[in-house]
């Protein structure tokens, strides 16, 4: 029990015996006559009058407190008892008042001119009229808090609340009520970051492009056999001598290393619009909407692994060969259904393989497709050559280019000047003009000394001409 609760029922108790007690010179001073009652003050019903008035007002202080700790059916129960009893009270007077003697009974028939039965059933008729009124407001009244659970349910249900708390009643079975929505709220915005971050630690095993791609929002819409396909320009990146690094290094060591190269990929990546499809051991599998996105991620991924290369002196150095293709990808969902896998499956990965055999023998760091080429806006500004040609499946062949982008400006600058005279040189020697193409890769040699696949092309042309000539 509440302190002020307890101090208005100590009130009720200290005025209730004096009132009762001065009663009597209350209802002595109440005078009846047939126009009316007059009341006769004096002090002792004046004194009676003042306690009976503080008396009721704790009394119905004590009552409505007494009501609001009560279930909903038992409050309205109690609610409705004292005016059923008032209600039952006055019928009984109305009733009785044509055939009782005394003052009461000449009082009501005066004020109330019943002179007639007819007139004592239209008092009655609206007595209970307004009886109903009456009822019908304290249930209005009571079940107010129903219709706010209603409603905050009705929100629960959709997701809609964002509350801290809500408002519903004043009685204690609606305060616990109260409390149970406050708790499921609680619960349900729990789950909600909690599913939240749930799909935020997904999308780094499952990228949201490539959800995207699969036209799904989450991660729990995802079935077995989902697939599409799609235009796309997937970017293979593997990091050379990290076979041979890790090689000297621990299992720990040795992880922490491809994850420290890979720390560094995945992020360019991400920041050209391109997202992770799989990590194939010290190689990345990577797909984009665009192929200039992928091109400008191989730049960027070559550059930061010389700055690594740099700042890390304890190890060798690496480097990247990156491979760029263009074409028709499916996006699915593989497996079983007790263990489901996105991929991309296409010819490409087998492209890409070769393609790196290509990037290996000719000391080239990023090729791409003549596929890739064609997708290239026409006003994209890019320094690459002509490389050679690689057979697809079925025996067809397509031209490979190497993206100049990633030299230091002068040798970049001199290999676009000969860009030509190589170009001259591929295209010879795959006319098996050996000696032509030889006099060409020399002429490149001779400005480039470095230049790695003009002296395999070079070397290629002379055992060609000797083979002819044995």
């Amino acid at each position: 029990m509440r302190l002020s609760t307890k101090i208005f029922l100590g009130l009720f108790i200290l005025t209730f015996i004096p009132a009762l007690v001065l009663g009597k010179w209350v209802f002595d001073g109440i005078n009846f006559s047939p126009t009316g009652f007059y009341y006769v003050f004096n002090a002792y019903n004046i004194a009676g009058l003042v306690l009976i008035g503080l008396n009721s007002i704790f009394g119905i202080v004590l009552y409505s407190r007494f009501l609001k700790s009560l279930k909903l059916s038992r409050a309205i129960f109690f609610a409705v008892l004292p005016l059923t009893i008032f209600y039952a009270s006055a019928m009984f007077l109305i009733a009785s008042a044509l055939t009782f003697d005394g003052e009461v009974a000449l009082f009501l028939r005066s004020f109330l001119k019943i002179t007639s039965t007819y007139n004592a059933l239209l008092w009655a008729v609206l007595l209970t009229l307004v009886y109903l009124l009456i009822v019908f407001l304290i249930y209005a009244f009571f079940c107010r808090p129903v219709q706010r659970v209603e409603k905050i349910a009705l929100r629960l249900s959709d997701g809609r609340v964002r509350e801290e708390s809500f408002d519903v009643g004043s009685s204690k079975q609606f305060k616990n009520i109260e409390a149970a929505l406050e708790k499921i709220n609680y619960n349900y915005k729990e789950k909600e970051n909690m599913v939240r971050q749930t799909d935020l630690e997904a999308q780094k095993f499952i990228p949201k492009q490539f959800l995207k791609f699969l036209g799904k929002n989450s991660i729990t819409d995802l079935e077995l056999g989902n697939q599409v396909q799609k235009h796309a320009t997937t970017l293979f990146c593997d990091i050379v001598s990290a076979t041979k690094v890790s090689a000297s290094l621990s299992l720990e060591e040795n992880f922490n290393f491809i994850n420290s190269y890979l720390n560094v990929v995945s992020p360019i990546i991400r920041k050209h619009d391109g997202f992770v499809d799989k990590y194939l051991g010290d190689g990345v599998l990577a797909v984009f909407s665009r192929p200039e996105s992928a091109l400008e991620c191989a730049t960027s991924v070559c550059r930061a692994i010389e700055i690594k290369n740099r700042g890390q002196r304890s190890l060798p150095n690496v480097d990247a060969r990156i491979s760029i293709h263009t074409g028709e990808i499916i996006f699915g969902i593989v497996g079983e259904e007790e263990r489901k896998s996105p991929t991309i499956i296409s010819d490409v990965v087998n492209l890409a393989s070769k393609m790196q055999e290509i990037n290996v023998l000719m000391g080239t760091k990023v090729l791409f497709s003549k596929e890739t080429l064609n997708e290239l806006p026409a006003k994209y500004q890019l320094a690459y050559r002509h490389i050679g040609l690689i057979t697809l499946a079925g025996g067809e062949t397509t031209s490979l280019f190497e993206s100049l982008e990633n030299y230091p400006r002068k040798k970049r600058e001199r290999l676009m000047h000969l860009k030509h005279t190589f170009e001259e040189g591929v295209r010879d020697f795959h006319e098996r003009k050996y000696e032509r193409a030889r006099g060409e890769f020399k002429e490149v040699l001779k400005y480039v000394a470095d230049d790695k696949a003009s002296y395999v092309y070079f070397n290629k042309a002379c055992d060609k001409l000797e083979e002819d000539i044995s």
